[in-house]
C-alpha cells in the first residue's frame, strides 16, 4: 500500500524536475536565439533597399520561422499548448526578389519578429521561473547549514534570502524554512509556470483580429491543394496502369494469339510462349497489387494506422522503434493522409538524413492525432518551398493539420504532425 501511494508522488516529483529542466533549457537557449535572430532580421531588412537584403532576408526569416516552429513543437509536446503556424506558401522556384517580398508581406512574419523581443524579455523570465522555484531553495538550505558565515561578517545584515535578512544562525534557519516552503510550492507550481511561458508564446504568435480572414485564406488554399493533389494522383494511376499492367496484358494477349497459331505447328515454341505469358501475368498482378497498395494499403484498411506504420518501419533499411498509443481508429480519410505523410517522412529520412536510427511515436490526445518522427541524422531539414516536406504540409493542411520541423545542423531531426480528429 505504501509503495502504491508513493508512486504518484514519485511521478509528480519527476514531472516537477523535468519541467524545471525544460524551463532552464528554454530560458537559456531562447533569449540567445531570439537576440541573434532579431539582430540579423533587422539588419537584413534594413539592407533590402540596397539589394543585399533581398538575398539574405529569406534565409534569415526562414531561420526565424524554424526557431518559432521549434517552440511550437516543444509547446505541444511538453505542455499540450497548440500554437498554429499560418505561413503563406512561397512558390517553388521563386526568385530571391519574389521570395523576399512574399515573406515580408506575410503577417505571420511580423508576428514572429514581434515575438522575438518578447521572448528575450518576458519570455525568458517566465521560462526560468520553474527552474528558479526549484533551485532557489538550495540557497536557503546552504545558508541554514552555515553558508551565512561566509556571506556576512556577523556585525549586521549582510545577505538577503528572499524577504529574510540573514545576519546570524537564527535568521539563517528562517532562510532554510523559507527554502522548504518554496520547495513545497514548486511541487505544485513548477509545471503550471512552464505552461504560462508557452501560453505567452501562443498569445504573441497566434493570429489576432485577422484570424477569420486568414482562416478563410488557408481553407481556400488547402481546398485548391486537395483538388490539385487528387488530379495528380489520378494522372499517376492512369500513367502507371498504361505503362505497367496494361502494357503487360496487351503483350500477353499478343502472345496468346501467337500460341493459338503455333500450338499445332510448333508445340515447343508454343510452350515457351505460354511460360512467357505466365510470367507476364504474374508481373502484371504484382504491379496491380503495388498500385492498389499505393492507393490504399491493405494493411491500413485491415489493421489500422498503428500496424500500418509498423509495417512501414519494418521495410526500412534503418533500425527503428515505433510506439503507438491509440484507443481506436481515426476516420478513413485522416488515417490515409496520416499514413502517407509518415511514409513520405520516413522516405525522406532514409534518403537525405544520413541517420542510423529513427523513432516513430503515434498517439492521440486532446482531440489531436500526433505523430512524431525523430532520426539521429545530420539535420538541416527545412520546411519551405522546394523541400519534400512542403507536400506533406499541404496534405495535412487539407485536414486542418499542421507540420512542425526541428532540425538543427548536426541533428537530430524531429518532424511532428498533428491532425484534429476523433477516434472511433
Amino acid at each position: 500500500m505504501d509503495t502504491q501511494s508513493s508512486s504518484p508522488v514519485r511521478a509528480r516529483a519527476r514531472e516537477v524536475f523535468v519541467a524545471g529542466a525544460r524551463g532552464l533549457l528554454v530560458g537559456v537557449v531562447g533569449p540567445v536565439g531570439s537576440v541573434v535572430l532579431f539582430v540579423l532580421a533587422v539588419v537584413s531588412i534594413v539592407l533590402v533597399p540596397v539589394g543585399v537584403g533581398i538575398v539574405t532576408t529569406p534565409w534569415v526569416l526562414s531561420g526565424v520561422r524554424a526557431f518559432a516552429n521549434w517552440r511550437r513543437v516543444v509547446a505541444a509536446q511538453w505542455c499540450g499548448v497548440r500554437i498554429p503556424a499560418m505561413y503563406r506558401p512561397v512558390p517553388e522556384g521563386a526568385n530571391p526578389w519574389e521570395r523576399c517580398f512574399r515573406m515580408l508581406r506575410d503577417p505571420a512574419t511580423w508576428r514572429d519578429l514581434a515575438w522575438l523581443p518578447v521572448d528575450m524579455t518576458a519570455g525568458s523570465v517566465t521560462a526560468l521561473l520553474p527552474a528558479v522555484l526549484l533551485l532557489y531553495p538550495l540557497e536557503g538550505f546552504a545558508l541554514a547549514l552555515g553558508l551565512w558565515r561566509v556571506l556576512t561578517d556577523g556585525t549586521g545584515i549582510g545577505w538577503w534570502y528572499g524577504f529574510v535578512p540573514v545576519s546570524g544562525q537564527g535568521t539563517a534557519l528562517l532562510a532554510g524554512a523559507l527554502g522548504v516552503a518554496l520547495l513545497g510550492a514548486s511541487y505544485y507550481l513548477t509545471p503550471p509556470l512552464l505552461r504560462v511561458h508557452f501560453l505567452l508564446t501562443r498569445a504573441v504568435l497566434s493570429p489576432g483580429e485577422g484570424q477569420l480572414a486568414e482562416r478563410v485564406r488557408v481553407l481556400t488554399e488547402t481546398r485548391r491543394d486537395a483538388v490539385d493533389t487528387s488530379a495528380a494522383e489520378l494522372r499517376r494511376i492512369e500513367r502507371d496502369l498504361h505503362d505497367g499492367a496494361q502494357a503487360r496484358l496487351v503483350a500477353m494477349g499478343m502472345d496468346l494469339g501467337t500460341i493459338e497459331t503455333l500450338v499445332e505447328k510448333d508445340p515447343a515454341k508454343a510452350k515457351e510462349l505460354l511460360a512467357q505469358a505466365r510470367r507476364s501475368s504474374a508481373d502484371a498482378l504484382t504491379e496491380l497489387r503495388d498500385l492498389v497498395r499505393g492507393i490504399h494499403p491493405p494493411v491500413l484498411a485491415e489493421r489500422g494506422l498503428g500496424d500500418a506504420v509498423r509495417a512501414l518501419a519494418l521495410r526500412l533499411p534503418l533500425a527503428s522503434e515505433v510506439e503507438v498509443d491509440l484507443d481506436g481508429r481515426p476516420g478513413a480519410p485522416v488515417e490515409s493522409a496520416a499514413y502517407f505523410a509518415v511514409s513520405e517522412v520516413l522516405t525522406n529520412a532514409v534518403k537525405h538524413s544520413g541517420a542510423e536510427r529513427l523513432w516513430v511515436d503515434v498517439h492521440h490526445a486532446d482531440g489531436m492525432l500526433r505523430i512524431t518522427v525523430t532520426d539521429n541524422g545530420t539535420g538541416g531539414a527545412r520546411l519551405d518551398a522546394g523541400s519534400g516536406l512542403t507536400g506533406i504540409d499541404r496534405r495535412l493542411g487539407t485536414f486542418d493539420g499542421v507540420l512542425a520541423v526541428s532540425s538543427p545542423a548536426g541533428g537530430p531531426t524531429m518532424v511532428t504532425m498533428e491532425i484534429p480528429c476523433e477516434l472511433s
